[in-house]
Order: C-alpha cells, then structure tokens, then sequence
C-alpha cells in the first residue's frame, strides 16, 4: 500500500519497522526534504486502506531523519556532491564528498596527506575511494553549517 502511494509522488520508501511497542514506523524520504503535509497524506491513505485491520498497532509516517545512515541507494544518489561520513568494518571513519553511486558501489573524495615530488613537505591532495553499501558499517550525510 505504501508502495502505492508513492507511485503518484516523488518519494522513496527508506524503511518500514513493525516495533515491539505495537507501532508502525514506515520512514520516507525525498531528493528535496520530506514535508510534514506528505507524511499525513501517507497516514491518512494508509489508514482509509487497512480500516480496522490496523487494530492497535499505532501507525508513525516520518522522513528518514537527517544525519542518519543511509539505508536505500537512493539516499545514496541524493547526496552526491555532498559531505558524507564512512565508518568502515574496521571502525576507522572517513569524510569526503561523496562523488559517484554506481549501482551498489559508490566513490568518496577525501583530503589526505601525500609525499610529491619537489616539495619539501606532505601537502593535502583529493584521493578517490571506492566502497560497497554491503561492505561498510555506515554511511551518512554530514550537515554542514556555514
């Protein structure tokens, strides 16, 4: 149903969590934010279709939330050109510009220090790295403030 009503909009399904405490959380999101107005349209639609079938599950429609991992390769395409943060397997997190999605694959631009030639000192280049959604912990956006 959900699936449904996005056809007719411009957002994604991100998530949908049946939770212990009898509540329904479906999490949507947009390439240009998510507006409160079309969380209540999808509610109320959601509501109209399941009737009593919804029983005492209480149902919650929000965006996917701002400064949480990605969890959709859409979220993924959304943000290119954007700060991002990777925490790896390993732990060790990166900050770049997220710079490309390929299918499942996307490609990070990061600052690190590098010997060059002629130079007397490591100087700060832009380094490309690839990464695999299924490979890393996290990936989230980094809200800069300016």
């Amino acid at each position: 149903m959900v699936e449904e009503w996005l056809q007719n909009n411009d957002y994604f399904l991100v998530d949908i969590i049946f939770g212990a405490d009898d509540r329904i959380v479906i999490e949507i999101d947009h390439a240009d934010g998510v507006w409160i107005e079309d969380c209540a349209e999808l509610s109320r639609f959601l509501q109209e279709k399941l009737g009593d079938e919804l029983g005492d599950y209480e149902l919650e429609v929000g965006s996917a939330g701002l400064g949480q991992p990605f969890k959709v390769e859409q979220q993924y395409r959304n943000h290119v050109g954007d700060e991002v943060e990777v925490l790896q397997q390993d732990g060790i997190k990166l900050k770049g510009v997220l710079k490309s999605v390929e299918g499942r694959t996307f490609t990070i631009t990061v600052q690190e220090k590098q010997t060059v030639e002629g130079k007397k000192r490591p100087v700060m280049v832009d380094v490309d790295k690839q990464f695999s959604m299924d490979e890393v912990k996290s990936v989230k956006y980094l809200l800069a403030f300016k």
